[in-house]
């Protein structure tokens, strides 16, 4: 078959690989450049920084373009990685199985999860890298019984600089991104076109026949026999809205909130983040500096980043978010968001207090990048791998199709749900 595969980060890339090795004559179209790390010296800013001359979070794409942040709402801010490679190029690069609410409709990926982790070089950051601070945090979390561990990474060691900038890029190319899964894609066959933003999808008879691209100021049509929308929970519900399909206002995100406080000469920056992590019911704590909040979030800007001390939550967020034609997205945080960060923040607190770090204990910036849930599945579904309400020819292969947010590290998960899809679409 002639497929298109729209975006190439964790699903749209392990889709074009699954799906070249058949061979199947497989375009990708990725709507961003190509990737460019962050080379810059941070610290560099730290001036700019103080004075509050970085503006805000809008001026995020201005120095660092692969990166798109959006507001849903006052408080939140929507991040996606909109580059070759997609969020994998931004991401920490850990390496867990998230599956909430797939097991409930019948869908076991372990051997998806089992393949990724046979084909990864995956391990932990090596104790002798972690910061004296991080080391007794961990040991305070273990006290508190809240059962921390080492936290699996895609991550070649001898090659990591421990720079902590792991989401602006990663200049030594120590951290898996999803260019593994390109790279072998393209030497079976495929065809990779970056700045080719996909507007809408063409079928005819609900039949899918091909897809429309911005490239320019032209409009060019591709036609294919299939078409795998890969492009993240908004990315590929922009389109399903823009076209007319089926899309549900179901929208999660997997809510980031820091809390911010203080040590002299941390340096928690100077290893790599998330060196380990604690999975209560509904989040995760993690030792983490959210270089957004220390840059764009004013109650963040009076501390240095190498006395700056943070832990993360990470939620798993109501599923409330709508996506709209033109790509805004309208998500608010909800009260019981709220209520489960407030219990969640009281225990990184305990943890940073406990472990010697001082106030004034400041939250950051509320953000998700975990984009989710726009096109979920159901239980009858699970057997196909594909919604009935969806034009024939049409798939989906990212996290639009996991119905509940995971409040856990999701790169594996958009994967071993693409190489499933891919798996049917072969059948």
């Amino acid at each position: 078959m002639n497929v298109i595969v729209v975006g190439s980060g964790a699903g749209g890339a392990a889709a074009a690989k699954e799906l070249s090795s058949k061979g199947h004559e497989v375009t990708i179209l990725e709507a961003g450049k190509p990737f460019k790390p962050f080379t810059r010296k941070m610290t560099l800013t730290e001036p700019l920084k103080r004075l509050g001359l970085l503006g805000n979070v809008k001026n995020v794409g201005r120095i660092f373009p692969h990166m798109n942040l959006a507001r849903s709402s006052n408080k939140l801010v929507v991040v996606r990685g909109v580059t070759e490679g997609g969020c994998t190029a931004i991401s920490c690069g850990n390496m867990v199985r998230a599956e909430h609410g797939l097991k409930e409709l019948g869908l076991d990926l372990t051997p998806e999860f089992e393949a990724i982790e046979s084909q990864t070089n995956i391990n932990s950051v090596p104790k002798n890298r972690w910061r004296p601070l991080t080391k007794k945090m961990f040991e305070t979390a273990k006290e508190l019984n809240l059962n921390p561990t080492p936290t699996p990474k895609g991550v070649e060691f001898h090659k990591c600089t421990s720079c902590g900038l792991c989401e602006m890029g990663c200049h030594t190319g120590a951290r898996w991104d999803s260019g593994v899964l390109l790279k072998i894609a393209l030497e079976n066959g495929a065809k990779l076109h970056t700045s080719s933003k996909v507007q809408r999808i063409l079928t005819r008879n609900n039949q899918v026949y091909g897809v429309s691209v911005e490239s320019g100021k032209a409009t060019k049509i591709y036609h294919a026999d299939a078409v795998v929308l890969a492009g993240g929970g908004v990315g590929t519900a922009q389109i399903l809205k823009a076209s007319g399909l089926y899309c549900e206002d179901k929208l999660w995100v997997d809510i980031v909130l820091t809390l911010g406080g203080v040590l002299k000469n941390s340096r928690q920056l100077s290893e790599p983040p998330m060196a380990w992590y604690s999975s209560q019911e509904d989040y995760i704590l993690s030792p983490y500096i959210d270089i957004l909040s220390h840059y764009f979030h004013k109650p963040w800007r009076s501390v240095s980043l190498n006395d700056r001390v943070g832990i993360m939550v990470k939620l798993a967020d109501m599923e409330n978010g709508t996506v709209l034609a033109d790509g805004t997205v309208e998500k608010e945080v909800s009260d019981l968001d709220e209520a489960k960060l407030e219990g969640a923040l009281d225990q990184a607190r305990n943890i940073m207090e406990l472990s010697g770090v001082s106030g004034p204990f400041v939250n950051g910036m509320y953000n998700g990048g975990h984009l989710g849930g726009t096109v979920p599945l159901k239980k009858k579904d699970v057997s196909s791998m594909r919604s009935s309400e969806l034009s024939e020819g049409l798939w989906i292969a990212d996290l639009s199709l996991a119905p509940k947010s995971q409040g856990l590290p999701t790169i594996m998960l958009a994967s071993a749900l693409a190489m499933r899809v891919s798996e049917k679409i072969n059948e």
